[in-house]
C-alpha cells in the first residue's frame, strides 16, 4: 500500500501534469493536422486525377471526330473493335483488352519493367448522338460523365468516361498507400519528439519550480538570507527576482526588528538606571528625600512613561488600529492656530515665518495633527542652532494640500534623510541623549501622516537646516466648524 501511495502523489505532481498537459495537447494536434493532411491530399489527388483524365481524353475526342468525319458513322469502329482498342492504346497507352470486367494490368514492351496498371479503358465509353451504348462496359452510362464529338457543327456522339471515386487496383491506389505510409512514420516521429519535448519542458519548469519550492521553504523556517539563481527574462525569472526582494524585506525587516528590541532596551536601560540608582541612595541613606530628588524621581518616571505611549502608539499605527477623529479641517487655520499657542515656548531669538494659504480642507483628526506639530517643533528647536529660523507654510496645488515646516542648521547628510522617519534612528547619537529624545518622534509624525492617506518626504532646507513635506488629499467641502 505505501508503494502504491508513493506512485499515486508521483502521478499527482507538477511534473508529471506539465508533461501530460503538453504530450496531450500535442498528440491531439498531430493527429489532427494528420487526418486534415490525409483527407485534403485524397481529396485534391482524387480531383486532380479527374482532371487529368479529361486532358487525356481531349485528343481522344478530336481523332473520334476525325474518324466519323472521314467514314459518315460509327461502323469503321463498331464492326472492328480491334480498331477501338488500337486507337485507346495510341492515344491512351492502355493495353488491349475486350473485357469490360476487371481492370486489366498493362503489358510492358519486352525488356522494359512492368507497368502499373490502369484503370482508364474499362471505364471508357462510346455513345452515338441519341446517348446509345456502342463500345465500352455495359450500364455504366448513367455514371458515365460525357464529352460530345462535333462534326461539321453538329453533335455526332459522346465519349463517356466513369469517374474514378474509389482508389481500386490503381497506380494512384498504390501511390496513395505509399504515402499514407509516409504519414504514418512522420506522424510516429512527430508523436515521439513531442512526448521527448514534453518531457523535457516538464523537468526544465519543474527544477526551476523546485528550486523556488525549495527556497520558500527555507523562508517559512526563518532562514531570510536564501536566494534563487536568476536566468533569464521569462516570468519565472521574474519570479525569482521578486522572492529575492521578498526574502531581502523580510531579510531586512528581521534586522530591524532586532535593532528595535535592542535599541528599545537601550532607552529603557537609561531611565530605569537612573531610578535604581536615586533610588538605592534613598535606601542606603546617602541622599536624603528632597524636593529636587523626588523632581528627579518623576522626571525619568515621565520620561519612562513618553517612551511607552510612544511605543504604544507606534504599535496601534502597525496594527492599522490608530483612533482618529476625522473632521473637515481647514490646515491652514490648525497649524495658525497651533503656532500662536507655542509662539512663546520658542526662543528670544528665533524668528518665525508663516505663509499660510486658506481654504486647504483636508480630512483629519485634529489631536492627531496637533501631535504632527509637536514632534516637528520639538525636532526643530532640540536640533537648530541659535539664533533659531522657523518657516512653515500651508499652500494648495490642485487636488492637494501642502504643509511645508523648514528650520536652520544643522542639516542633515543627503544619505540620511530617507532614513529619519525610521523609529530610533539617530544621525548622531550624542545629540538625541543630549536633547533627552527617544528617537520615536518622527516615527510617530510618519505613522500619523500615513493614517491619514497623506505622504511625507524630508530635504534640504534653504535656510540651512532640514526640510518636511507634508501632503494631503484636498477636500471641496467647507471645514467643520
Amino acid at each position: 500500500m505505501p508503494s502504491l501511495q508513493s506512485w499515486l502523489r508521483h502521478l499527482d505532481s507538477l511534473r508529471v501534469k506539465l508533461f501530460l498537459a503538453i504530450a496531450g495537447a500535442n498528440v491531439v494536434l498531430v493527429m489532427a493536422a494528420s487526418l486534415v493532411y490525409s483527407w485534403s491530399f485524397e481529396r485534391g489527388f482524387v480531383e486532380y486525377l479527374q482532371h487529368s483524365e479529361e486532358a487525356r481524353l481531349t485528343p481522344v475526342v478530336a481523332r473520334l471526330a476525325d474518324g466519323y468525319r472521314e467514314h459518315g458513322d460509327w461502323r469503321w469502329l463498331t464492326d472492328d473493335e480491334d480498331r477501338w482498342f488500337r486507337l485507346l492504346h495510341e492515344m491512351l497507352g492502355v493495353t488491349r483488352s475486350r473485357r469490360f470486367g476487371p481492370e486489366a494490368p498493362a503489358i510492358a514492351p519486352p525488356g522494359a519493367a512492368p507497368l502499373p496498371p490502369v484503370t482508364i479503358d474499362p471505364r471508357i465509353l462510346l455513345l452515338d448522338a441519341s446517348r446509345e451504348r456502342l463500345l465500352g462496359p455495359p450500364n455504366r452510362q448513367d455514371q458515365a460523365v460525357l464529352r460530345p464529338i462535333e462534326v461539321g457543327g453538329r453533335t455526332v456522339g459522346f465519349l463517356g468516361y466513369v469517374p474514378r471515386l474509389s482508389m481500386v487496383a490503381s497506380l494512384e491506389q498504390v501511390f496513395q498507400q505509399q504515402q499514407n505510409r509516409k504519414f504514418g512514420f512522420i506522424a510516429v516521429g512527430m508523436l515521439l519528439a513531442v512526448l521527448l519535448t514534453a518531457a523535457w519542458i516538464s523537468r526544465w519548469l519543474t527544477l526551476r519550480l523546485r528550486a523556488l519550492g525549495e527556497s520558500a521553504a527555507a523562508v517559512s523556517h526563518g532562514d531570510y538570507t536564501v536566494r534563487i539563481g536568476v536566468r533569464g527574462h521569462d516570468e519565472l525569472a521574474e519570479l525569482a527576482r521578486d522572492f529575492n526582494r521578498m526574502a531581502a524585506s523580510l531579510d531586512a525587516a528581521k534586522s530591524a526588528r532586532e535593532r528595535w528590541i535592542a535599541d528599545i532596551a537601550h532607552e529603557l536601560r537609561t531611565p530605569l538606571t537612573t531610578l535604581r540608582v536615586e533610588i538605592e541612595a534613598l535606601v542606603d541613606g546617602v541622599r536624603r528625600p528632597s524636593a529636587d530628588t523626588l523632581a528627579s524621581l518623576a522626571q525619568e518616571v515621565l520620561r519612562l512613561s513618553r517612551l511607552v505611549e510612544d511605543l504604544r502608539l507606534l504599535s496601534l499605527a502597525d496594527l492599522g488600529a490608530l483612533s482618529m477623529r476625522l473632521q473637515h479641517l481647514d490646515l491652514a487655520g490648525l497649524v495658525r492656530e497651533y503656532l500662536k499657542d507655542q509662539r512663546a515656548q520658542l526662543p528670544a531669538d528665533a524668528t518665525l515665518q508663516q505663509a499660510l494659504e486658506p481654504g486647504g480642507v483636508i480630512h483629519a483628526d485634529p489631536d492627531r495633527m496637533a501631535q504632527v506639530f509637536g514632534n516637528l517643533m520639538q525636532n526643530s528647536l532640540r536640533y537648530t542652532h541659535a539664533p533659531m529660523q522657523l518657516r512653515v507654510a500651508v499652500r494648495v496645488e490642485g487636488e492637494e494640500v501642502v504643509l511645508t515646516w523648514e528650520d536652520s542648521a544643522p542639516g542633515v547628510p543627503e544619505d540620511a534623510l530617507p532614513r529619519l522617519t525610521e523609529r530610533l534612528f539617530r544621525v548622531e547619537d550624542s545629540r538625541s541623549r543630549a536633547g533627552g529624545g527617544s528617537g520615536l518622534g518622527l516615527a510617530i509624525v510618519h505613522a500619523i501622516v500615513t493614517g491619514h492617506g497623506g505622504t511625507m518626504l524630508a530635504d534640504a532646507s534653504p535656510l540651512g537646516g532640514l526640510r518636511w513635506t507634508l501632503r494631503f488629499a484636498r477636500l471641496d467641502e467647507p471645514a467643520d466648524d
